[in-house]
């Protein structure tokens, strides 16, 4: 019982320590760089691509799991994965295998953000 407690102990540290230093360097580049959010955010999702493809990605989700899936350059990961599975069995799955891997995914937020806002309403930000 305390090994299994000190296991999932063990795996929440990593996940956070993980997806903490993806964060960490995400924010060093916004604080010491011009590039906006919007770019960082897609250079994220770029690194997640190329990182799996060349093979340096897989063993750091088998390691801290959602510690380096939920970030944006999992989702990176997820299309790459998905493009990798799909081109084993042609050239059109390896263009649809991204949008079956994400569809999940995209399909809740797309979900949760329309239930979100017929809850809630936005205000224009004054400045």
């Amino acid at each position: 019982m305390a090994a299994e407690i000190l296991d999932i102990l063990f795996m929440y540290i990593k996940a956070f320590a993980v997806g903490g230093a993806i964060c960490v360097i995400a924010q060093i580049i916004i604080n010491f760089t011009d590039l906006t959010s919007g770019k960082i955010l897609v250079y994220f999702m770029l690194a997640g691509v190329v990182l799996t493809a060349i093979g340096v990605y897989q063993p750091l989700v088998d390691f801290a799991g959602a510690g380096a899936t939920v970030p944006i350059s999992g989702f990176g990961y997820l299309l790459a994965n998905g493009a990798i599975k799909g081109a084993e069995k042609g050239i059109f799955y390896a263009v649809t295998g991204p949008l079956t891997a994400a569809s999940a995914g995209v399909s809740a937020a797309v979900v949760f953000s329309f239930i979100m806002s017929l809850l809630f309403h936005s205000k224009t930000k004054r400045n």
